[in-house]
């Protein structure tokens, strides 16, 4: 597809060394159903986003249409890609439309974060980010550069989804966004946070995996006792605030449970990791785990797309498609830094954050895949019973209601709770990767959340 803006060619012309002359550039598709550009949220420092309108969007003044704000894990993975092709954007990795994607229920916003993370980059190495406060406020001035002059984005809430390690993400963007917009600062409708599979407190999913598989037979007694022991010994790390031992302690504890169990998938307790390339090198991890990514979800007949096909795409289709990446930037090329520059911030919780939210009256959703290990369901449930929000004894003692898949309700998909402004869902038969897994269950959890009107 052609661009609209011609001055956009000129920045392949222009090339790397000269981008950081822009503070903004936008491109898109003729009819305006796509969006994307580059905001500079600090000198030399890039930041790509791709926005989608979508098609199914119903016009009801009594209910606005909401935008969907999709951040990645790893840190270091690419909304962008993995998100967007291998997840919920309206094309699989093979460019086939996906029957279920999330642009049924609202417009969809994927952006590489942090810096250096897929497409977005930095020109001094230096400016990669070291903790989830920096990488939200980044997150909070992209936001300013693409909403405070647009009124009909402003008109749209936004929902801030998530998945793994960019629930730590999500939740420290939507305090630094709440309080950029009560300063004034940021015109947005913050319409809630949803935190899927989310990292919010590695010390409650250390402690889980251990006795989790031994209940699935997956390791023995002796191996559970010196599971727990790493648990602990990042327990006390945690405690004493040396948060880069904690994770090297992690990287040990990962590599025992792996040898220990014959390769248990670490994002889906049933299945073989087979030569997992998280057991790689520590100074590979970050990549490995971004490989490892796309290696599950190829397996998935929703996301065909290989761990070759997606760099290939993204570099080839994908990257001539939106004409603005600069020559020598390569999809995921800088993404190596930002897992390294994070070591420190990779253990801390953020419980505190999903509290403050709450005490605000923002809507916080929770969902979990109950086959997942790395962020067991048993770990979430154990960090959100440490809440100090006014409503949680209240919504820990109310019952849960089933969940179905559109008119079938023979087979039950998942159980969610809900009480004022916190949910949780439980998503059966899913793993790491619940809209990869469960799809159908998965999108309409998002009309919910979103309150999304309903079209034909």
């Amino acid at each position: 597809m052609e661009i609209k803006h011609a001055f956009l060619y000129l920045s392949l012309l222009l090339g790397f060394s000269l981008l950081h002359g822009y503070s903004a550039y936008a491109a898109g598709t003729h009819d305006g159903s796509e969006q994307w550009g580059y905001v500079e949220v600090r000198p030399k420092a890039h930041m790509f986003w791709w926005l989608y309108r979508s098609p199914h969007r119903v016009r009801d003044p009594s209910t606005p249409w909401p935008i969907l704000l999709w951040l990645q894990g790893g840190p270091g993975g690419s909304g962008v890609g993995f998100g967007n092709f291998l997840e919920i954007g309206p094309l699989d990795g093979n460019l086939k439309p996906r029957k279920l994607t999330w642009l049924r229920k609202a417009d969809l916003l994927f952006v590489d974060s942090p810096v250096a993370t897929g497409f977005s980059f930095v020109e001094d190495k230096s400016l990669v980010v070291k903790t989830d406060e920096e990488a939200a406020t980044d997150l909070t001035t992209l936001l300013k550069k693409l909403f405070n002059g647009n009124e009909k984005l402003q008109k749209s809430p936004l929902y801030i989804f998530s998945e793994s390690y960019g629930g730590k993400f999500a939740v420290t963007l939507a305090v630094s966004a709440l309080k950029a917009i009560e300063a004034g600062e940021l015109k947005l409708q913050l319409g809630g946070v949803a935190l899927g599979d989310g990292w919010i407190s590695p010390e409650d999913f250390v402690f889980s995996w251990g006795s989790l598989l031994k209940d699935l037979s997956r390791i023995d007694r002796k191996t559970l006792k010196s599971s727990n022991s790493f648990a602990l010994k990042i327990q006390q790390q945690l405690a004493e605030g040396s948060y880069k031992n904690a994770t090297s302690t992690l990287n040990h504890l990962q590599d025992f449970i792996l040898n220990n169990s014959n390769n248990v998938d670490f994002y889906n307790f049933l299945l073989d990791a087979g030569n997992d390339p998280v057991v790689g090198g520590r100074g590979s991890r970050g990549i490995a785990l971004m490989e490892k990514y796309t290696g599950y979800l190829s397996t998935k007949k929703h996301s065909p797309a290989s761990q070759r096909v997606l760099p290939s795409l993204m570099n080839g289709r994908i990257k001539k498609k939106l004409k603005i990446i600069p020559k020598k930037v390569k999809w995921v090329g800088q993404s190596r830094l930002v897992f390294r520059a994070m070591t420190g911030d990779y253990m801390k919780p953020r419980i505190k954050e999903v509290d403050h939210l709450l005490a605000k009256g923002i809507n916080v959703t929770i969902y979990n895949g109950q086959l997942d290990l790395i962020c067991s369901t048993k770990g979430a449930e154990a960090w959100v019973d440490k809440l100090k929000w006014d409503g949680l004894r209240k919504f820990l003692n109310l019952k849960r209601n089933p969940l179905y898949c559109g008119r079938d309700k023979t087979t039950t998909k998942g159980f969610v709770r809900s009480y004022r402004n916190l949910a949780f869902y439980w998503i059966l038969g899913a793993g790491h990767f619940v809209p990869v897994d469960q799809p159908c269950v998965s999108l309409e959890m998002v009309g919910t959340i979103t309150g999304s009107p309903s079209h034909s």
